[in-house]
């Protein structure tokens, strides 16, 4: 087998992983292209680039058609915790009470409550993320110039160990967490079955403090107060009895619209929020919006962030590819390129992202049900975010490496789901390697037959890592 058969495969593995953890892969690529195809340092960084685009295709081809891991979020109100998340309603439960629950929820008010999602990429978030991090880049790139090569390893050789550290702790504590939510569904479900011999269910057990905590329009307390009396403990209610159902802190009534909070002392302080058919019927609408697998403004304001991007890549230069006008370093419209690629990249990112606090603000006000790995974009998550990913741009500029390596890893720590964060790092790379590919085919710098020819086995290797 030649050197390009073995190639190919180790680009296939190599693509298939690179996608499937959310990063591009060129640590990999670059060296490889150099060593192994033997190619020059810039035909390497060109392939690399092709590769990445490949591989992004092949996730991204996946990705816009997969939904997010909850695909049975609810119109109501839900158990909050401080944060104003919606407590999952399948947190410790068995498999026969979720769907006990699921059974009774779409039931309610004559079966006008459904389930809903939305798509694993959060475009909202690539909107907003994918600007500052690019911006970040070229201040980074700027800065990397000025340094010396001793400071430049030691800085990436420090950066990148952190990383892998925050990285692993991350794994750590998701591990630990999902560990114990097994271990509850599990109680749960031996529960169910202790219980079958009795002919009860464990969700018909209601504490009287919690009974008492409901809603004024539940009459399950009056109903249990005339047959046997209040005391300590808890009461059996029959399952098939018309009555009010509260269970696992959150209280379900017949006649109501939403889920109540019924949290005793002893558990987590959570919240009940005021509702109303207005707010419903507006949160129904928020949550139609959000379950659209192919939101077409969206895709238009990533092609418009794509195509101000490209042009100002290809009329700048950069990555070892001359300018098409042949403008160089030593051009005073050079900076002003680099100075208005700078403001187009924050200039959207400060756009996207006030959209994203008006929109939540909206949500917020009609108790819209945010998961738990959700980011609440109040102004000072803005921020928050908006710092992090804007040094990590630096971070990727100065040490030369993709974003997803920096990114990726920061929105794990950060609390967002896994997937999400895989799927929507991965989209904000295909936007900046594609307009850096496209740049080094078209320059001669790579041969095309290559460069096509490990695109398509990256898109392969994409597609085969991310279903498998």
């Amino acid at each position: 087998m030649n050197k390009d058969g073995i190639g190919a495969i180790i680009w296939f593995i190599a693509a298939g992983v690179a996608t499937a953890c959310g990063v591009g892969g060129g640590g990999i690529y670059v060296p490889l292209g150099i060593i192994l195809l033997q190619f020059t340092s810039k035909s390497a960084s060109g392939l690399s680039q092709a590769s990445i685009f490949g591989a992004s295709v092949g996730g991204f081809i996946l990705n816009i058609r997969n939904q997010h891991p909850d695909t049975k979020i609810r119109d109501t109100i839900g158990t909050r915790t401080e944060s104003m998340n919606v407590i999952p309603y399948e947190e410790g439960k068995s498999r026969p009470q979720i769907a006990r629950e699921e059974e009774h929820y779409t039931s309610m008010d004559n079966g006008e409550h459904s389930f809903y999602t939305r798509p694993l990429i959060d475009y909202d978030m690539a909107l907003f993320l994918a600007p500052m991090e690019m911006s970040g880049a070229v201040l980074g790139v700027i800065i990397q110039s000025l340094m010396p090569n001793w400071l430049f390893l030691s800085l990436a050789g420090f950066i990148l160990g952190v990383t892998s550290i925050k990285t692993y702790q991350k794994f750590c504590s998701s591990y630990k967490k999902e560990a114990e939510a097994r271990q509850a569904r599990l109680l749960a479900e031996e529960n169910d079955v202790t219980n079958e011999g009795t002919g009860l269910d464990i969700n018909d057990k209601i504490d009287i403090d919690a009974v008492k905590s409901c809603p004024e329009n539940m009459e399950i307390e009056s109903d249990i107060n005339s047959s046997v009396g209040l005391g300590e403990g808890t009461v059996d209610v029959p399952a098939d009895d018309e009555q009010d159902i509260c269970e696992n802190e959150v209280c379900y009534s017949m006649r109501s619209q939403d889920s109540f909070d019924c949290s005793d002392s002893t558990n987590e302080r959570t919240y009940q929020l005021e509702d109303d058919e207005e707010k419903l019927k507006k949160r129904r609408e928020l949550l139609k919006s959000d379950a659209r697998q192919y939101p077409v403004e969206k895709f238009m304001y990533l092609m418009i962030l794509w195509f101000g991007l490209t042009a100002i890549t290809f009329l700048k230069g950069g990555k070892g590819v001359d300018s098409l006008v042949g403008i160089n370093c030593k051009s005073p419209w050079y900076e002003f390129l680099v100075v208005s690629q700078f403001l187009w990249l924050l200039g959207c990112a400060t756009l996207f992202g006030l959209k994203l606090v008006k929109r939540h603000a909206v949500k917020v006000q009609n108790n819209y049900p945010f998961h738990q790995t959700d980011v609440l974009w109040d102004a000072t998550q803005l921020r928050l975010y908006a710092s992090f990913t804007f040094l990590a741009g630096i971070v990727a500029g100065l040490i030369g490496v993709g974003g997803g390596m920096i990114l990726g890893p920061t929105m794990l720590v950060m609390g967002i789901h896994p997937r999400v964060s895989s799927a929507t790092t991965a989209t904000m790379i295909l936007l900046t390697s594609s307009s850096v590919a496209i740049m080094f085919v078209t320059s001669g710098l790579v041969p095309w037959e290559y460069a096509v020819f490990f695109f398509c086995v990256c898109v392969c290797g994409a597609l085969i890592g991310k279903i498998h």
